[in-house]
């Protein structure tokens, strides 16, 4: 049976380490199928595809706000729509419907899905939202780009910049410098997901 899970579940058990990997695994296996109620940035996620897709201008995005109900996403949102509005800026930027694979070996397939394509002032990015709290790791910027080049680069029509999207920070991270050895990192990692999958 192939075990599937998402970039960001690959991403959190690629981190950790000892027994929290451990218990990551057991925890991805035995949460359930997804559940669109249970995704707390699905809401402001979508309203920002949407703002691009129809080509919106970006005060569109606080049209999100009055359709929130949960009070911590009534916190929390306001600080995801001030972050991306202020990268946002003065920049042109134009939407195409981005790819999205699996990578997949050892028995799983990890989910590649970019959020967001957007030609920005003429040069095509994947982009891969990061909207938590907590900062942003260079591990994981390295690993998520990394899994949108192998996989995506060759769905591409234009050569594309695999990026991260710090959104509480404003910040656009794309790597230039390939990193040697990872693509066997990552493959053991999977190899190891699968051979604790049955135990946990």
């Amino acid at each position: 049976m192939v075990r599937e899970i998402s970039l960001t579940d690959f991403v959190d058990i690629v981190s950790a380490s000892g027994t929290p990997k451990l218990n990551k695994v057991r925890y991805i296996k035995r949460r359930g199928p997804y559940s669109p109620a249970k995704d707390f940035y699905r809401p402001f996620r979508e309203h920002l595809i949407n703002v691009h897709r129809e080509n919106r201008v970006k005060q569109a995005l606080d049209d999100v706000m009055p359709f929130i109900t949960d009070s911590k996403k009534i916190h929390n949102y306001p600080f995801l729509i001030q972050g991306y509005k202020k990268w946002w800026g003065n920049k042109n930027l134009i939407w195409f419907d981005p790819p999205s694979m699996n990578w997949s070996a050892h028995n799983v397939d990890v989910r590649v899905n970019p959020e967001l394509g957007l030609i920005l002032n003429g040069q095509a990015h994947l982009i891969k939202l990061y909207m938590k709290s907590p900062i942003l790791t260079k591990t994981r910027v390295d690993i998520i780009t990394h899994l949108m080049e192998i996989s995506l680069a060759g769905v591409c029509n234009q050569v594309t910049i695999m990026s991260v999207l710090d959104v509480r920070r404003s910040k656009l991270i794309s790597p230039t410098v390939p990193i040697a050895g990872l693509n066997a990192a990552l493959d053991a990692e999977l190899a190891y997901i699968n051979a604790l999958w049955p135990q946990v």
